[in-house]
Order: C-alpha cells, then sequence, then structure tokens
C-alpha cells in the first residue's frame, strides 16, 4: 500500500515509493533508438551506465537490503514465471544469476556492488509519450500513539479487516466483462457496496467485539495512517507494533487537499502533508467535517518486519523502495532515479529498487519515493513534488534478447 494525500488513495501495502544495469565488457554499448512513443506505452532505449547520471557517486551498499529481498521474492517463483507486465524483465530464470551474484556481495562494499550491476545488468533510459521527464512524489510511514484499550484519551480506532467484506473480480462472471475488483457485503442476499468512512464512524461496526486493532489518541494521525498505509503505533508502555494495509472498502478516494484549495482555506503553494495535517488540527470544528468527505476506509493488520510491507511483499527499505505503475515497470527490478531532492535543485540520484505500487502513481515515468518513517521522513515526503526520469536495469539476457527482436 504509499499515498500522495492531494492526488493518491491508498498504498496498497504493501502496500506502495516502491524498481537494473549492465555488461560490464561492453564499455561503450551502442545505444539503441527508442521505440516510437504512443500514449501510455513505456518505451526503452538501451544506454550504458556511463549515461546514468551519478551513477559513479552512488553509496550503493545502501541499496543491497532492497536488492536482495526482491531477488529472494522473485526466486520464489518457477523459473518460467514471467517477470514484470508482458515479461518485461524476462523470467525467473533471467534473475538467478544476477541474484546470485548480488548475494554474495558485502553489506559495506559499494564497488563490488556496483560491479555487480554493471557485469549483470543493462540500463535502458525510460520513456513515456511525454518525454523522458515525469513526476515523482515521495511518501512514507506514518507514527502515532495509541491503546490497545479504549481509555482516557485513545478514543480512536484502527480497524482489523471485518469478516464480511467481500472482494470480487467481475471478470470472473461473464467473459465479456473487463477485469474489475468490487468491494461489498451482503445484505438480504444482495451484495452491495461496503460502508462509508462516515457510516463506520457512525457506528456501523459498534457492536463488533475484536475489529478495533489498537486506539489512537489522535483522529486526524489515523486519517493520514489511512492515506499512507502503513504506519508504527506506540503504546503506553514504551513497546511499538507496525500496522499494514490489509484492505479497503471499495469507495473512491476524495482529496482533501483539494477541497481546503477551492475553498479558500489554504494556498495552492502553501499545499503539503504537514500543512493540511495542521489545519486540521487547527481547525477541529471543521476537521471532522472535511476528512468524512473521503468515503474510502482503510483496514489494517499487525505487521511483524524490518519495515512496512511493499506490494511486492518485502519489507521497504528507507530511501531506496520506489513505488512505480505495475503496468510499466516490473516489480522487484532495479531502478536508477535522476532527479531532485524536495523543493530544491540539488540532485537526487541513486539506485533504487520498484518495490510498492499506489493508486495515484500512474504512468510509464512515474514514482513515488519511500523516504521512511516519522516526523523526518514527512518532512521530506510531505513536500517532494519534483521532475525526474529513470533508468530501468535489465539483465544481460533479457538486454541481448530485445536486442535480436
Amino acid at each position: 500500500m504509499r499515498l500522495q494525500l492531494l492526488t493518491s488513495a491508498v498504498r496498497t501495502t504493501a502496500a506502495l515509493v516502491l524498481c537494473a544495469a549492465t555488461l560490464a565488457a561492453c564499455g561503450e554499448a551502442p545505444k539503441e533508438a527508442p521505440e516510437k512513443a504512443t500514449a501510455q506505452r513505456l518505451l526503452l532505449a538501451r544506454v550504458t551506465f556511463a549515461d546514468l547520471p551519478g551513477w559513479q557517486d552512488d553509496r550503493m551498499a545502501a541499496a543491497l537490503p532492497a536488492l536482495k529481498r526482491s531477488c529472494d521474492k522473485l526466486l520464489q517463483r518457477s523459473d518460467d514465471a514471467p517477470v514484470g507486465p508482458e515479461g518485461r524483465a524476462g523470467t525467473v530464470a533471467d534473475w538467478q544469476a544476477p541474484c546470485a551474484a548480488l548475494d554474495d556481495v558485502s553489506a559495506h562494499d559499494s564497488t563490488a556492488v556496483r560491479a555487480v550491476l554493471e557485469r549483470h545488468f543493462v540500463p535502458f533510459a525510460a520513456e513515456g509519450a511525454d518525454g523522458p521527464e515525469g513526476l515523482f512524489t515521495g511518501y512514507y510511514e506514518a507514527s502515532l500513539d495509541a491503546a490497545r484499550e479504549q481509555r482516557g484519551p485513545y478514543q480512536h480506532p484502527i480497524y482489523a479487516k471485518p469478516d464480511d467484506l467481500i472482494t470480487a473480480d467481475i471478470a470472473k462472471f461473464r467473459a465479456d466483462l473487463k477485469p474489475t475488483r468490487i468491494v461489498g457485503r451482503v445484505a438480504d442476499q444482495r451484495l452491495v457496496p461496503y460502508y462509508t468512512r462516515a457510516e463506520i464512524w457512525d457506528g456501523a461496526f459498534r457492536k463488533r467485539n475484536g475489529l478495533p486493532l489498537f486506539y489512537a489518541d489522535d483522529p486526524v494521525d489515523v486519517f493520514f495512517l489511512h492515506v499512507q498505509g502503513s504506519g508504527v503505533v506506540k503504546l503506553p508502555d514504551g513497546t511499538t507494533q507496525r500496522v499494514g494495509y490489509a484492505a479497503n472498502n471499495g469507495h473512491d478516494f476524495f482529496a482533501i487537499g483539494r477541497a481546503l484549495i477551492r475553498s479558500g482555506e489554504m494556498e495552492g503553494q502553501d499545499m503539503s502533508m504537514q500543512g493540511i495535517r495542521d489545519w486540521l488540527r487547527a481547525h477541529p470544528d471543521k476537521a471532522e467535517a472535511l476528512m468524512r468527505k473521503n468515503p474510502r476506509f482503510i483496514f489494517f493488520r499487525k505487521v511483524d518486519a524490518p519495515g512496512p510491507i511493499g506490494a511486492q511483499g518485502v519489507p521497504l527499505t528507507p530511501e531506496r523502495s520506489l513505488a512505480v505503475d505495475p503496468a510499466f515497470m516490473p516489480l522487484g527490478a532495479p531502478v536508477f532515479l535522476d532527479t531532485t531532492h524536495p523543493v530544491s535543485k540539488q540532485p537526487l540520484q541513486r539506485l533504487m529498487v520498484a518495490q510498492d505500487i499506489g493508486s495515484a502513481i500512474k504512468g510509464p515515468v512515474r514514482g513515488d519515493f519511500f523516504w521512511g518513517s516519522g516526523e523526518p521522513a514527512l518532512a521530506k515526503a510531505g513536500r517532494m513534488k519534483q521532475r525526474g526520469r529513470y533508468y530501468l536495469l535489465l539483465p544481460e539476457s533479457v538486454a541481448a534478447r530485445r536486442a535480436e527482436s
């Protein structure tokens, strides 16, 4: 499950920001002309590592945990299983040698990591119909105070997935229907839409036991937890519990940030996750009504892992996991990112791994950068809206077949 508070629903973590490299002996390998651009199509043009801005300067060892986690996940599948949409990144068999080489690298040796990537992968410049540049935003893991029981200031439930929530793909019922997932519940022997946020807040679960995992002390924090899709709960005894996305109620996401701009409560240039959070806390008389306008509701599960779980099914690595559009980019693949730091022209050029997705992360050149947990991560994620580009690193065997076709 990341997500942009202004534009996205919830990160289906786990959710999503969340991605590889060359034939070292090729040196100045000939660049391939990009395929002709069409709407909503990923175009890949072969380049060399020398073409990647900042490639030699990145601390590659910091990406090794993310690389190894994605490799472990990929290699659990059969050798002939396709990797990425339409097998864009080959099959699992193509990843066995690169992953084995990465598994032997020291955790602190960036030079060795870079050498393995250059030996086993080939970089491809990604481009969409609008060119090689796209939008790169940021997301983070929320942190909030909560208790296991409803008492004192702890009054705002964080719910587990209810037993009556049903998910169905309607294409399985009729061959002429497009694959579409719907969420609902059974009432009077009919499938009806699931409860909205307002209905849940008004007591739809009031008589159910066991649904609340925790009770938080701040409704705004719970709302942001829903937007981000994962978080760390800090309990009164000093212990913590990570929670992750389990399901949603199937309703569309309503961007309250846009509503604040339309109503004149906030100026567009002041908009950020922090700005919205501060406005909600400063206007408690208006905050609940505004949050109720978002009918989408998220359910959670306890997660015992070193990080939030991304869409690939592995823990995310701060500043190395990227959420992408899986319709174009293969989950588990390395991606070299070339953008800038939030609200800055300072280069942000580093190796990432595509490990997450997000409902607002759509398009051939689009990414959501996972900054980590807590307030420092929020400070960066909430202000990130940068232009940039990325390079997909494909195993050498996959690149060779592309050259032959």
